[in-house]
């Protein structure tokens, strides 16, 4: 109980320092009574690790911290919603280099952070490309491109795709824009919303708590392109 009551204490008080500056958690016996030992730990950790400022203003910090955990510590969001390989990390940030050119310090290319725009190809020759989407928030505030709560909670649950950017093919063809027989196009392909409609309800809304206080990537210059993100 003793070092129950210190660890929180410590939680209360911490100055968290991140890749976009400073938080002071403010003591709440609230949250001493409701978080363990582990739960804290991993929203300290969500925040050291943010590679990118965030807007915590209104948000619950308890959940912006827990959702970098799950989106930068365990699901790797960054490795499918980013444009790829060669510019995940920053030109000395790479961890797969040889150093030089890599630092010895990783660092994720805040630029291309969670913006999408990573080539997945086609599910079958000469049919649609896969395109993982942006994941940022637009001029609403809200992210994934300005989805609410709900919509994003149905996408990680089901695998809608709301855009409905790949339609179905008709039966026996193949096209470049759309998704073939027997393929659904009405769900999102490659993204592993199967694997995420496992998890909490709790934990899919820090996602969103999380997504919601990233920077705008406004992605394409091309405000046509389903990947441009309206930031203003």
């Amino acid at each position: 109980m003793t070092r129950k009551r210190s660890f929180s204490t410590a939680f209360a008080a911490v100055l968290v320092v991140g890749a976009g500056g400073m938080w002071i958690f403010p003591s709440s016996g609230q949250a001493q009574n409701r978080l363990s030992s582990q739960d804290e730990l991993r929203i300290l950790t969500g925040f050291q690790i943010a590679p990118v400022p965030l807007n915590t203003a209104g948000k619950n910090l308890e959940l912006v911290g827990l959702g970098s955990y799950i989106v930068n510590g365990e699901g790797d969001c960054n490795g499918c919603h980013s444009a790829g390989p060669p510019t995940q990390y920053t030109t000395n940030g790479n961890p797969y280099q040889l150093s030089p050119p890599f630092s010895g310090m990783k660092q994720v290319n805040p630029a291309t952070y969670l913006g999408g725009g990573r080539n997945f190809g086609a599910l079958i020759a000469n049919s649609a490309s896969i395109i993982s989407r942006n994941l940022t928030p637009d001029k609403t505030g809200m992210p994934a491109g300005g989805r609410t709560l709900a919509q994003f909670m149905a996408i990680m649950r089901t695998g809608v795709d709301l855009d409905k950017l790949h339609p179905q093919c008709p039966t026996g063809t193949v096209a470049l824009n759309c998704v073939p027989t027997p393929f659904n196009g009405a769900l999102l392909q490659v993204m592993s919303w199967p694997t995420f409609q496992n998890m909490s309800d709790h934990d899919l809304r820090a996602i969103y708590e999380y997504l919601s206080s990233i920077p705008c990537n406004a992605g394409p210059a091309d405000p046509t392109d389903p990947l441009h993100n309206n930031c203003n």
